[in-house]
């Protein structure tokens, strides 16, 4: 009797100890649901505020699901300029700023070939599933390492890492040197698109994922408002007159055939500029986890979407507009849609999502100036006033090879024959530049390289975009609400708020929700992501961990 009750006390205090032991804990822990999946979002040309003017018309899977149950950090700035597409998408996986990753723009002046190139284009490539013999696309410029190749590194090959959008630079530059695959869209043929960097021919999902939901099957769809009329009141009127695109009237309905009889390249190119394009998307992304089979294992694998579409809209409409309304609303669905098959496919529980946006966007300049902000700078004036300010001081010459991005480069064969001094040249130039209206700035290359900019935010964010080796000699900031150019709408690209604050939100495993607003940037994201996984950050991240989002 005894002996069974000293066996009972003695087997209570063993499970009292198991339970409580530090030991316990650790099978506890190890037995959390595995991180078998990260997502990584950007919606492309997506300011904060649309997260706030929009979100009571938001349905509950979407972007709900990110604000109620996710880290939101409200005050997330990018730190560099030029914010545009290639260095966002760019900086989102890499976790470093254009001056380290080398993607100081979309495009830039080579002085090695003498030709204008683009972040992506790679000759030694070809291009699979589009127009036959042309050259194909590539990450060979971006610098370092994102957290896919860590991935990689770390699993010694065996994660799986895709990415997918509308825009080449947009799938390429998030997954980095090494990832199992990049896909774009076509306009020629309506097709998603890859390159012999990647494979030598496109995967077979692919092609049958292409001949059985070519977009085509959208041709003649209307797109109307998805609410009622007087849910867009909060907009500007749908027939605001500084609205423009290539496809007619600017008003509610769009009849979705680009002019044509029947689906071709007119019709491709107008379908992306509709919430359309984001459901074929969604669509693809499906098929790629599908067909990949990501997720479906204990080895974590990396997908990231962007959605193009929501920008190639927005510089046609602007930021105010009732079809920028629109497409948000509409994309807050496909979300929605994409996140339910995510948890059926794989479970929430097993997914950590990561969403920003690549850049924001300013105000159609005319609706500024309606309060009295902004306007538009005549573009060729910047090159006529430098090539007038320096034939006057030294002499007449063809001094300018490229204006673009923001930056002017010089020919240095005139500096040799006039026998000018580069710090001089780039002085008369940039005296002269300062002086049109609608410029806030006109720094040089010497004062960059030497650390001579002046103590101020502007210049720091023009610092964090500059690579020596890539940008020009010098680098040129609008004043705020001004716009270079008089064919784009609206645009982005400055180091003002309108273009700089965008959502950077955590979502799923590990997650802790909240709205912090700490101050922070979508560099950040790679480093937390890499800290969630336990690997190491990628090689060039200047972020911050951000720490608040995570539950241990």
């Amino acid at each position: 009797m005894l002996s069974s009750r000293l066996r009972l006390l003695f087997s209570v205090l063993l499970s009292f100890f198991l339970v409580t032991s530090p030991l316990h804990a650790q099978t506890r822990k190890a037995a959390a649901p595995k991180i078998k999946l990260i997502v990584g979002i950007v919606i492309d040309q997506f300011r904060y505020d649309y997260l706030t003017r929009f979100e009571d018309q938001f349905g509950e899977g979407g972007f709900k699901r990110f604000l109620q149950n996710g880290a939101v950090f409200s005050n997330a700035h990018y730190p560099y300029t030029p914010t545009i597409t290639a260095c966002g998408h760019a900086a989102f996986m890499s976790g470093a700023s254009p001056s380290h990753n080398g993607i100081i723009g979309n495009d830039w002046f080579d002085r090695a070939t003498g030709k204008r190139i683009t972040s992506v284009s790679d000759a030694s490539t070809k291009l699979l599933g589009g127009k036959e013999e042309t050259a194909g696309m590539s990450p060979a410029r971006l610098i370092g390492s994102t957290l896919g190749d860590q991935l990689k590194f770390h699993t010694t090959g065996q994660s799986k890492v895709i990415g997918l959008s509308y825009k080449d630079r947009s799938a390429i530059l998030p997954v980095g040197k090494h990832p199992n695959g990049a896909y774009w869209f076509s306009a020629t043929n309506g097709a998603f698109v890859s390159s012999t960097y990647y494979f030598s021919e496109l995967p077979a999902w692919v092609k049958k994922f292409n001949q059985e939901q070519n977009p085509s099957r959208y041709f003649g769809k209307i797109w109307e408002r998805m609410l009622p009329e007087a849910a867009y009141s909060r907009s500007l009127s749908d027939d605001y007159p500084y609205e423009k695109w290539a496809y007619g009237a600017t008003k509610f309905p769009y009849t979705i055939n680009g002019g044509e009889q029947q689906a071709g390249s007119k019709f491709y190119t107008q379908f992306e500029y509709t919430p359309f394009a984001n459901e074929h998307l969604v669509s693809f992304a499906k098929a790629a986890i599908e067909n990949e089979k990501l997720g479906q294992d204990d080895v974590t694998d990396l997908l990231t979407v962007s959605f193009s579409s929501n920008d190639i809209l927005g510089h046609s409409f602007g930021p105010y507009s009732q079809e920028v309304q629109d497409m948000t609303l509409r994309t807050d669905r496909a979300l929605a849609d994409f996140f339910a098959y995510l948890d059926q496919k794989i479970g929430l529980q097993n997914v950590v999502i990561a969403m920003t946006a690549d850049h924001g966007v300013g105000p159609i300049p005319e609706y500024a100036q309606e309060y009295g902000l902004g306007g538009r700078i005549e573009a060729k004036a910047i090159s006529e006033i430098t090539e007038a300010a320096l034939n006057k001081q030294f002499g007449e010459d063809k001094w300018i090879l490229s204006l673009v991005n923001g930056n002017i480069y010089f020919d240095y064969a005139a500096l040799e024959r006039r026998k000018a001094s580069h710090e001089e040249v780039e002085r008369v130039a940039s005296a002269a530049i300062r002086q049109i209206p609608g410029i806030a700035e006109c720094f040089t290359r010497t004062q960059i390289l030497l650390g001579q900019l002046p103590q101020t935010a502007v210049a720091r964010s023009v610092a964090g975009g500059f690579h020596p080796d890539r940008n020009g000699d010098l680098v040129i900031v609008p004043r705020p609400f001004f716009l270079a150019g008089e064919t784009i709408v609206a645009s982005h690209g400055t180091p003002y708020s309108y273009d700089t604050h965008v959502p950077v939100i955590f979502y799923g495993a590990g997650i802790k929700a909240g709205n912090f607003t700490t101050a922070s940037s979508p560099l950040d994201i790679a480093p937390t992501l890499a800290a969630i996984l336990k690997i190491e950050r990628p090689s060039n991240s200047i972020g911050q961990i951000l720490a608040d989002a995570m539950k241990q």
